[in-house]
């Protein structure tokens, strides 16, 4: 039986793609508006999965995304990493110049600065996704107006490209995660990912005290990243990675341990490591 697989944006989407990777058997696409749909949908049971964009190689962490699975029952159970290569397109071949508007997604636009800082004149608009910006160019089919998009969402939408590769750098990836409403504890591959959160007393030493199990056991955290809590000003929760399976004896001890020296501990996710 095919499985069913949200991902936010039109065909195009650089989450379109990234299904093809991660689902290879194949799998039934379902295209929605916005991350929060493919959250609720995937949530609900309306989907089997969802994909989304969680981390970039340029600006770091997709903080949406973040938020969304913390405030989620769901958890991470596979992850694959793309390419990402922006090109500005538009209804016409034309002149920076003669740009006014350039959308595109805001991660995208974050990685696209040095084009923006050379088109003072244009407004930069933000869309849901790099497609659906290219949809919403070629819809309007104003040759003043352009998109940051990929190449395949510029074909099949019709529009030009009107210069390639303008991301501020050469090799650019982006992170993608399938999230289901259950936690993988299978071991699919030697090299697995533990995904949890965790919030430390407001105390100075804290956070070093929240670590320090990781270094004495050895065990890489290969990333780190503080969020706020939006219902507690100015209080943060910290979004953390580590390479090791859940059942590993030490994994789990040290989670324990560190459990017991934060506030909260949450598990959020278990999954092969990207090859």
């Amino acid at each position: 039986m095919t499985a069913s697989v949200a991902y936010p944006g039109r065909d195009g989407a650089h989450s379109a793609a990234a299904c093809d990777r991660l689902f290879p058997d194949g799998a039934e696409l379902v295209s929605l508006p916005s991350f929060t749909a493919v959250v609720e949908a995937a949530a609900d049971g309306e989907v089997a999965f969802g994909v989304l964009p969680i981390e970039s190689s340029l600006s770091g962490p997709v903080n949406e995304t973040h938020d969304l699975l913390y405030d989620s029952s769901l958890s991470i159970t596979g992850e694959t990493v793309l390419p990402i290569r922006h090109c500005l397109v538009g209804p016409a071949v034309v002149t920076l110049e003669e740009i006014r508007v350039v959308r595109s997604h805001p991660a995208a636009l974050d990685q696209c600065r040095r084009l923006l800082a050379a088109m003072p004149w244009a407004t930069a608009i933000a869309a849901s996704t790099t497609a659906d910006a290219a949809h919403e160019v070629a819809e309007d089919g104003d040759p003043s107006e352009a998109a940051i998009a990929s190449e395949r969402a510029a074909s099949m939408y019709g529009l030009t490209v009107i210069a390639g590769d303008v991301g501020d750098h050469p090799e650019a990836y982006t992170r993608f995660v399938a999230v289901a409403p259950y936690t993988r504890l299978d071991r699919a591959s030697e090299r697995w990912r533990t995904a949890f959160s965790f919030v430390t007393d407001h105390q100075p030493g804290a956070l070093h005290r929240a670590i320090e199990p990781f270094g004495r056991h050895r065990l890489d955290l290969v990333q780190l990243v503080s969020r706020p809590i939006p219902r507690t000003p100015w209080r943060y929760r910290f979004d953390a990675v580590l390479a090791g399976h859940p059942l590993d004896p030490v994994v789990s001890e040290t989670l324990a341990e560190v459990r017991g020296l934060t506030r909260d501990l949450r598990v959020f996710g278990s999954y092969p490591a990207h090859a």
